[in-house]
């Protein structure tokens, strides 16, 4: 199969996404969307990227890919679907475990894939990652230079490595590598909402507070409307520093010299 390139391929993606965002209340959707990208052809760039939108919209509509799909579409799909359709019901279903916080399942399921679909494959190795990660294991790290390594800076792939660290809150050098992943991005993730929201928590954790108000508040210029649930994580990314930096202070000023 000959794939399209440029615009025309981004605005075949685009029109995927669009088709099963807008039959999201349905029980078909994800069919629809596994044979639209099988259709396509789509790299496991583009199904990341388009599953990790469907994804999220899918949960905010209270019709998330849980519900329609099983575990067994990410461990056991069978010879009959193709690697396309298997990959896009593996990437949905792992994207609203991801979304739901739920490392365990994530990291139960992928031990049950063979190895050489997620070599294939490496945002699944992200999401592998995350639910590591997401745990605070040390060993989680390993498994996020290996997806470094392969994924070429894929934004969607450094946004779930990101997230896992981010959730993972006691593991070593985490702020640090927050803010090393938000490097990697385009921009430095200088436009990216989330990115921003990522790196103020991290410059928080260094007492950085002055650039951590910055980071935050990029965030909040930068967020699209409607986009309320993230919105609400950074206020309360804003109201955590601001606190982290009042504490700090009255801390300091209550360890100065009374004078004589």
């Amino acid at each position: 199969m000959t794939r399209a390139v440029g615009s025309e391929r981004t605005a075949a993606m685009a029109r995927a996404a669009s088709i099963a965002i807008e039959t999201v209340a349905g029980t078909q959707w994800p069919v629809r969307l596994a044979e639209d990208l099988r259709d396509l052809d789509a790299t496991w760039q583009e199904s990341a990227e388009v599953c990790a939108e469907v994804a999220w919209q899918s949960r905010a509509a209270g019709n998330s890919a849980l519900v329609l799909l099983a575990p067994e579409d990410v461990t056991d799909p069978g010879p009959g679907p193709g690697p396309v359709v298997s990959r896009t019901y593996r990437h949905l279903y792992l994207s609203a475990l991801r979304y739901d916080l739920r490392c365990r399942s994530i990291e139960s399921l992928l031990n049950q894939v063979p190895l050489s679909v997620l070599n294939a494959d490496p945002y699944s190795w992200a999401l592998y990652a995350f639910a590591r990660l997401g745990q605070s294991r040390s060993d989680g790290l390993a498994a996020m230079e290996q997806v470094l390594a392969t994924a070429a800076d894929h934004p969607k792939t450094l946004h779930v490595l990101l997230h896992g660290v981010w959730l993972g809150g006691l593991l070593p050098g985490r702020a640090d590598t927050l803010l090393a992943l938000v490097d990697r991005l385009p921009d430095g993730g200088g436009g990216d909402p989330v990115a921003q929201f990522r790196k103020a928590s991290a410059l928080r954790a260094l007492g950085r507070y002055p650039q951590a108000h910055g980071a935050v508040e990029r965030a909040l210029e930068r967020l699209p409307p409607g986009h309320l649930a993230v919105l609400a994580d950074l206020v309360r990314e804003h109201t955590l520093i601001t606190a982290a930096y009042d504490l700090t202070h009255l801390t300091h000023q209550r360890r100065k010299p009374t004078p004589q």
